[in-house]
């Protein structure tokens, strides 16, 4: 049997509310960031995260790197190596950690900054028209 107008009106947001509440555990844990960073090598991939446990290691691209911080991590690794380690024109990085044990606890693809591991292209002409 449908529920009156009044009713069924008062409790969608309560299901909302609900719904969204379950979902929240799943969305706990933020994806890794990437951002270019100025640095001694030139221009660096500055690369930050969260984990389970400080003891976890994170591996980038499957490369073991060292961070800093405890649960919240950083690195920055120069861009050259980024490049060495992902395909070319690679959109994402795979981060992922690992436990003591050589259990893999997370992986997750940070974005990669537009067009940092892509090729150039020299224009000899570029054409703008206004209409």
């Amino acid at each position: 049997m449908p529920l009156p107008g009044f009713l069924a009106r008062s409790a969608l947001p309560a299901i909302a509310i609900i719904a969204g509440g379950m979902a929240a555990p799943a969305l706990a844990a933020s994806a890794p960031t990437t951002k270019v960073v100025s640095c001694e090598a030139g221009n660096c991939l500055m690369i930050s995260g969260s984990r389970e446990r400080g003891s976890e290691a994170v591996l980038i691209n499957g490369h073991a790197v060292s961070v800093q911080g405890n649960r919240n991590w950083k690195v920055s690794l120069p861009v050259d190596q980024i490049r060495d380690w992902s395909q070319r024109y690679a959109r994402t990085i795979e981060v992922s950690t690992i436990d003591a044990a050589g259990a893999v606890q997370t992986s997750a693809e940070a974005r990669l900054p537009i067009g940092l591991l892509g090729g150039t292209t020299n224009l000899a002409l570029l054409e703008v028209r206004v209409k």
